[in-house]
């Protein structure tokens, strides 16, 4: 029998695992949070299924997303990004993440870990709200807004306020699923 699941999933093998796994769990390894942010912010403008699909993909083209790799990539290796098919050959997103990776390890080097800093703004839990609908689920919230604004401030580049929500669900910062999912925390 299936499983009810927000409707933004249902019909789409991968999708629904990423929802059944991932969507929503709370994430505090650095390491897994610079990796949905870069495919965060490579999916600004697409969508998400098209960032899923190619995931693997992101993670052979970007060294696993070892931040510190990423942070000493030179003209030669964005040269070989821009030319591989196999991920969003976007030259500003993938200077961006290389920006990213070094504004990442400054945070990290001030607040001992990524993940100290990004759950400062939720006091280390995940927001459960419960929405009824897909209808009830924002783009944006004030807190978003407030984190994207200091990420920018730190020099992170593509973490809009979109951007950062869609980072916030993806970790489990906030949990969006709707009232008929199965993965609903009441």
């Amino acid at each position: 029998m299936d499983k009810n699941r927000c409707k933004w999933c249902v019909g789409i093998p991968i999708y629904e695992a990423y929802h059944d796994h991932e969507w929503g769990v709370p994430v505090y390894d650095d390491q897994k949070l610079f990796e949905f942010l870069i495919l965060e912010t490579f999916q600004a403008g697409l969508s998400w299924i098209t960032i899923l699909k190619k995931r693997e993909n992101f993670r052979m083209a970007f060294d696993q997303f070892d931040y510190q790799k990423i942070a000493l990539y030179s003209e030669t290796k964005i040269k070989e990004l821009l030319q591989d098919s196999g991920i969003i050959r976007n030259q500003l997103k993938i200077r961006a993440t290389i920006t990213n990776a070094i504004a990442f390890m400054e945070v990290q080097k001030e607040f001992g870990s990524f993940s100290k800093y990004i759950w400062q703004f939720t006091d280390g839990k995940p927001i459960v709200n419960q929405p009824q609908t897909m209808k009830d689920i924002p783009s944006t919230t004030p807190l978003s807004d407030a984190i994207s604004k200091d990420l920018k401030k730190r020099g992170f580049k593509f973490v809009g306020s979109t951007v950062v929500y869609a980072h916030m669900q993806a970790t489990g910062m906030v949990d969006d699923h709707v009232a008929d999912c199965w993965k609903r925390t009441n």
